[in-house]
């Protein structure tokens, strides 16, 4: 007897590991196997296990669940991508997708966030373009029965535990390993080329909580190369004609500039148009990295105009949050530390572009990431992250954010580091690691 008989089984009744499995992950302390047995849909047993795990009412939905994702701008290359990977993500779990352009407001975005809610959606991804509504479409999905999950731009040391139990998740890029990273590599290299020399900077959003990350990546490599120099630095908002704009700005004011940290892949195509309008060479007489791993990006690598990009990929961020939202739809309950996550960015240079870009430019219809792979409700037992995901450290996450008057660690997030959990969850997931984040799509023929 099987539950939940899609593509991906949820479970199989006679197998008593399986059963098991579930029975532990859904803490459902009261129920019995028999009990568990004679629940004869994943609807059923879903909402039953949800109430014994303590959550509230759970608008279940497998495959008529409807997601929204309310990205911040249609501008950015990154949001375009990632809408198309989360379509195809959705697709893979049965979920109706609307995607929606927040124009760069978060009170648009807000307006967006009931308007769907009203239209009986019942997952929602934000990608805002700051923090300042993040509580309160988190909060206005709690009271629809709605699940909210969160990547990028919040508010510093606003938490999922702050909100309630339908805030599934908060993820992002470990982004100041990687910024860090980029910055190394560009600072190494105008170093041997030129003998060191003047640096700028094309940043995002200013207060946007990654940006500021970033930043203090960026500065963190400056250490070690102390040939270098930071000169000066301009918003670029994150797009490519602000950037173009910043960047025509800082070359007025500097001479002899060799190197340029751009804040994202768009970013950084807007520093290249800038250089070459003033008849500089990308590549050659000045060197530029980035973040993000946009189609773009990675073709400006392999061309030689972009020394190196940390690739976050839109597609991964599809898959992450798509697999959650389907699994807390269907009863599951993520341990305190799997509420907040990083995911670990892969950088890419000339020598190892053309397997990603083979992977996520070049992929025609073969899909860069096992998405239903990613679900602990379709895989209980070998499910897979597709990546290096860990537990994410608010501490250095926001490291230099001011803490709100009275704030407190919540104590599901400090009782986990207590109580070996984290370490636990950390472990047990780079145990199911196994399809790599860094090699061919598991679907590639051969």
């Amino acid at each position: 007897m099987k539950f939940f008989d899609t593509a991906s089984r949820w479970f199989d009744a006679d197998n008593s590991r399986s059963v098991d499995t579930h029975l532990a992950r859904l803490d459902t302390t009261s129920v019995s196997r028999r009990d568990f047995l004679a629940m004869t849909s994943a609807g059923v047993a879903a909402t039953a296990f949800a109430g014994a795990a303590g959550l509230p009412s759970v608008s279940l939905a497998s495959t008529d669940g409807k997601l929204a994702y309310l990205a911040w701008t249609s501008r950015v290359e990154f949001m375009i991508q990632a809408s198309r990977a989360t379509e195809a993500a959705t697709k893979q779990f049965g979920f109706n997708y609307t995607y929606l352009d927040g124009q760069i407001d978060s009170q648009k975005q807000l307006d967006q966030a009931e308007q769907q809610l009203g239209a009986g959606v019942n997952a929602i991804i934000l990608h805002a373009p700051d923090g300042s509504a993040v509580r309160r479409i988190a909060e206005l999905a709690g009271k629809n029965n709605a699940f909210f999950s969160n990547v990028w731009a919040t508010m510093p040391w606003l938490t999922p535990f702050e909100v309630g139990d339908y805030y599934a998740l908060y993820a992002v890029p470990e982004e100041f390993t990687a910024h860090r990273a980029v910055t190394r590599i560009l600072l190494d290299e105008v170093t041997k080329r030129f003998g060191g020399g003047k640096i700028i900077g094309v940043t995002g959003v200013p207060g946007f909580t990654t940006d500021t990350v970033r930043s203090r990546g960026r500065d963190a490599a400056f250490a070690e190369f102390p040939k270098t120099q930071l000169v000066d630095q301009l918003p670029g908002l994150f797009n490519r004609e602000d950037s173009l704009n910043a960047t025509q700005d800082l070359l007025t004011r500097h001479s002899n500039i060799v190197g340029v940290v751009a804040q994202n892949d768009d970013v950084a195509m807007g520093v290249i148009a800038a250089l070459k309008a003033v008849g500089l060479r990308p590549g050659e007489d000045v060197l530029v990295v980035a973040a993000d791993g946009t189609a773009e990006g990675l073709l400006a690598v392999k061309s030689g105009q972009l020394l190196a990009t940390s690739a976050n990929s839109p597609a991964y961020q599809a898959g992450l949050f798509s697999s959650r939202l389907y699994d807390v739809l269907n009863g599951w309950k993520p341990r305190a530390s799997e509420r907040m996550q990083n995911w670990k960015s892969l950088i890419v240079t000339s020598e190892n572009v053309d397997g990603y870009i083979k992977r996520h430019v070049e992929n025609g219809d073969v899909l860069p990431f096992d998405y239903k792979k990613m679900s602990k409700v379709l895989h209980p037992d070998d499910w897979d992250p597709q990546a290096e995901v860990t537990p994410l450290d608010i501490d250095h996450e926001w490291e230099g954010f001011e803490k709100p008057s009275g704030w407190n660690y919540p104590e599901p997030y400090a009782a986990a580091k207590k109580n070996g959990e984290w370490e636990a969850v950390k472990q047990e997931y780079a145990d199911h690691y196994k399809i790599l984040f860094e090699g061919p799509s598991p679907f590639e023929k051969g």
